[in-house]
C-alpha cells in the first residue's frame, strides 16, 4: 500500500508508463487500417520474436524505462543479449505477444478514464450525461456529486499504470532475464576473476613481502655492524632482492592485465607453448608431451589448466632455478591429466605443506570437481592435476 501511495511521486511509475504506450502505435496504426481485426498486431509480431538482434533491442528497452535504478552490471535482471537459442527466440515471441496485450490495456485506461473525468466535470458545470457516464451514472446525478467523483477515474488510472508497470517489469525479468547459459557464463566469469584476485594476492605477499622484509633487516644489520664490507654485502642483497621482486611485481600486472579482459579471451592451453617457450628462455630445459585436441577443451577447464601449468612453471624456476622439466598434458577420457616434474635442488625452499602457490592450484583444480597433488616424487618434486570434463559441459 505503501509503494502505490508513493507511485505518483516516482519517476519509474512514468517511464514504465511509457513502456507500455511504447507499442500503441502499431495498434493504432492497424486499427486505422483495419479496425475490424484488432488482433492482427499479435500475428504481425511474431516473425519479429525470432530475429537474434530484437530480444537486444528489447532488453536495452527494459532496461531503460522499466528498471532504470538496476543498471547493467552483472547482477542484472534483464539481459541485453541477442537471441543465441531457439529458447531464446521462444521467450521473446512470448514477450512481443504479452507487450502488445498490456500495450491494449494501458490503451483502454489510458483513453477512457480521463474521458470519463472530462464528462464528470461536464456534468458537474451543468451539461447533462454522455457517452459512457450514460451507462455508468444513474439517472439524476447532483452536479456536487459529479464533481466529488471526478478525480476517481485518475486515482484509478494511476492504479492501473502502477499495477500493470509492476506486471510487466516481472514479466520482463522472466522473458528478457538472463538465460541459465548466460547466467553460468557470468559466473564462471566472476570465479575467474576470484581466482585471480586471490592469485594477486598470494603473489604480491609472497614476493614483494619478503623483499621489503629481506631490504629492511639487511639495512638494519648494516647500519649495527659499522662494517664497510658488511654493508657492501648488505647493498648487494637488497638490489639482487629488489630487482627480483621487481620482476614478480612486472608478472602480477601482466596478470592484473589479462585479468581485464572477457574470460574467452583469457589465455588457453592451446597456448601452452608460449608458457614452455618463456620458461626455455629462462634457461630450463623443458621435455614437453602434449596430446590431444586441447583446442577443443570446455572454457573453464582449459584456462584453469593454464594457470596450473603458469603456476608450477614458475615455482620450478623460482624455487629450484633453471634445471630440467618434464611437461606432460593429456586430454584423454572424460578428464584432463597435468603433470609437471623436476629435480630438487639440495636445499628446495618449499616443503610437501605448499605454500600460497600450490595451494592455489589445488583450489583451482577442486572447484572444477578435481584434483591437484604436489609433492616430492622419485627424488624430485611432481605437480599432478586431474581435471574432469563431463561434469563441466
Amino acid at each position: 500500500m505503501y509503494r502505490l501511495l508513493r507511485a505518483p511521486f516516482q519517476p519509474v511509475t512514468y517511464s514504465r508508463w511509457l513502456h507500455l504506450c511504447v507499442p500503441v502505435l502499431l495498434l493504432a496504426v492497424w486499427l486505422f487500417i483495419d479496425p475490424d481485426k484488432p488482433w492482427m498486431p499479435l500475428v504481425i509480431v511474431v516473425p519479429f520474436g525470432f530475429v537474434p538482434w530484437v530480444r537486444t533491442a528489447e532488453g536495452l528497452q527494459a532496461r531503460f524505462l522499466l528498471v532504470p535504478y538496476e543498471g547493467d552490471g552483472a547482477d542484472a535482471t534483464i539481459s541485453a543479449e541477442p537471441s543465441a537459442r531457439w529458447a531464446d527466440r521462444w521467450r521473446t515471441l512470448l514477450w512481443l505477444e504479452t507487450r502488445m496485450l498490456f500495450a491494449a490495456v494501458a490503451l483502454g485506461a489510458t483513453v477512457w478514464l480521463p474521458v470519463i473525468t472530462v464528462d464528470l466535470i461536464s456534468l458537474a458545470c451543468g451539461h447533462g450525461p454522455n457517452g459512457e457516464l450514460e451507462r455508468l451514472l444513474p439517472d439524476g446525478v447532483a452536479p456536487w456529486a459529479a464533481a466529488a467523483l471526478a478525480p476517481l477515474p485518475l486515482v484509478l488510472l494511476m492504479v492501473v499504470v502502477f499495477v500493470l508497470g509492476e506486471l510487466v517489469t516481472l514479466v520482463a525479468g522472466r522473458l528478457l532475464g538472463p538465460s541459465a547459459a548466460q547466467r553460468l557464463t557470468a559466473l564462471e566469469a566472476r570465479t575467474e576473476q576470484l581466482l585471480e584476485r586471490t592469485r594477486i594476492a598470494r603473489e604480491l605477499h609472497d614476493s614483494i613481502g619478503h623483499a621489503l622484509t629481506v631490504a629492511v633487516v639487511q639495512a638494519g644489520a648494516a647500519r649495527a655492524a659499522g662494517d664497510p664490507e658488511f654493508t657492501d654485502r648488505a647493498l648487494q642483497a637488497i638490489e639482487e632482492t629488489g630487482r627480483a621482486a621487481l620482476e614478480d611485481l612486472e608478472r602480477v600486472l601482466l596478470v592484473l592485465r589479462e585479468s581485464a579482459q572477457p574470460a574467452s579471451q583469457r589465455p588457453t592451453l592451446a597456448e601452452a607453448d608460449r608458457l614452455l617457450e618463456s620458461a626455455r628462455a629462462s634457461g630450463a630445459a623443458v621435455d614437453a608431451e602434449l596430446r590431444g585436441p586441447l583446442e577443443k577443451l570446455p572454457g573453464p577447464v582449459t584456462r584453469e589448466g593454464y594457470r596450473i601449468l603458469q603456476e608450477a612453471l614458475t615455482n620450478v624456476l623460482r624455487h629450484c632455478g633453471p634445471v630440467p622439466v618434464r611437461v606432460r598434458v593429456e586430454m584423454g577420457e572424460g578428464r584432463l591429466e597435468l603433470e609437471v616434474t623436476n629435480p630438487l635442488p639440495d636445499r628446495p625452499s618449499f616443503s610437501t605443506g605448499g605454500g600460497n602457490g600450490l595451494r592455489g592450484m589445488r583450489e583451482r583444480a577442486s572447484l572444477l570437481g578435481g584434483r591437484a597433488d604436489t609433492g616430492p616424487h622419485d627424488g624430485g618434486w611432481r605437480v599432478r592435476a586431474r581435471l574432469p570434463l563431463e561434469r563441466i559441459r
